[in-house]
């Protein structure tokens, strides 16, 4: 950022330029954010990605209406958390346009932080219990009122389709080194037909869809769960996809573009952990049914990034940022391994699951 926008800004929220200070919050790989200081006043500045989201204000929209519905349960003592609260500007403005790019200022949580691998189950119980605690809380919410920011963002058909369209375009020799895995994914696309049966018979819920532990924040005097952050791809879907990708992002020790496949298991004490924390709250409200949808969630979200990594690779690697040349097709057989365990450990989750 530099000192025009940073004295803009201070301007904005009457705070004097000269006697603030500005630094950098590396966490986030989609928007660029920062710690704005301003002697005991802290606020979180963040530059919205509008390679990413194409429409800034529906996310500010879509955030400040879950906030609006937040506060009121958190008045009436029905949501325990902290709530990330968007900060005018000036004019009840939320969303600021600088040199052409848009600015949002957030309240900055005191006395917290965040972690971005899960080191042991309480850390997992706690993070569940967040995500599932702030499901809960929006159980009630209008989702009709929330803008979809990323059209067909976990929509696994759609995925399998541009799997298919890199295969017909690909060129030889990445279809040969990824020949075993092409396969193999494709066997898998009956998870589709399972998908579309099952949603059929689900309420439509206001979903995080990005459940990774960064984006939860702990307690720095108890450790708990203190607050969710990051709505910014929060839209109507389905909980099954937010309980997989907790599932996928807390209970493997091994980075997603680690070789040793071996490590890429589910780690069975991180799982129970998870499905208590995040069943606690949502229990009452949960049928039979979508808390056995949970565990379709669980295959999906390691499969479907699989399928993702896998087109990117045989589309010569034009999505995701890569290290080294066939960094996606390790991407791809790391998840794979992580859905064969998931395979081989169903029956266990299921009865882990369903006995909540």
């Amino acid at each position: 950022m530099n000192n025009t926008v940073q004295n803009t800004l201070s301007k904005l929220l009457k705070l004097n330029p000269e006697t603030t200070q500005l630094s950098t919050i590396s966490s986030g790989h989609i928007n660029s954010t920062w710690l704005l200081t301003h002697f005991e006043q802290r606020f979180i500045v963040q530059k919205l990605n509008t390679h990413v989201f194409k429409y800034p204000a529906q996310i500010v929209s879509n955030a400040q209406l879950i906030e609006q519905h937040l506060n009121t349960k958190q008045k009436q003592n029905n949501y325990p958390l902290d709530i990330v609260k968007h900060i005018s500007t000036g004019n009840n403005a939320y969303l600021t346009m600088l040199n052409e790019e848009p600015y949002r200022v957030l309240n900055y949580i005191e006395h917290s932080y965040s972690e971005d691998i899960v080191k042991n189950p309480e850390q997992a119980h706690q993070a569940a219990l967040a995500f599932g605690t702030f499901a809960s809380a929006l159980h009630d919410f209008d989702t009709a009122t929330l803008h979809t920011v990323i059209d067909d963002f976990h929509n696994l058909a759609m995925r399998f389709e541009q799997l298919n369209t890199a295969i017909t375009h690909s060129d030889e020799s990445r279809l040969n080194r990824s020949k075993k895995d092409i396969e193999f994914c494709l066997s898998q696309q009956h998870l589709v037909n399972e998908l579309k049966a099952i949603t059929q018979h689900l309420p439509i819920r206001v979903c995080h869809n990005d459940t990774k532990i960064n984006n939860m924040l702990y307690c720095s005097k108890t450790h708990k769960a203190k607050a969710v952050i990051d709505l910014d791809t929060c839209m109507p879907g389905f909980l099954l996809h937010d309980f997989g990708d907790m599932v996928r992002t807390f209970c493997c020790a091994e980075a997603e573009d680690s070789t040793s496949l071996d490590k890429v298991v589910i780690r069975k004490e991180v799982f129970e952990a998870l499905v208590k924390g995040y069943l606690a709250p949502l229990k009452p409200i949960l049928s039979k049914q979508e808390q056995l949808s949970l565990l379709l969630g669980a295959k999906i979200m390691p499969l479907m990034l699989s399928v993702r990594f896998l087109t990117d690779y045989l589309n010569n690697d034009v999505y995701f940022k890569t290290a080294y040349p066939e960094h996606n097709l390790v991407r791809t057989q790391n998840q794979l391994a992580l859905y064969k365990n998931i395979l081989v450990n169903e029956a266990w989750m299921y009865e882990t699951l369903m006995k909540q």
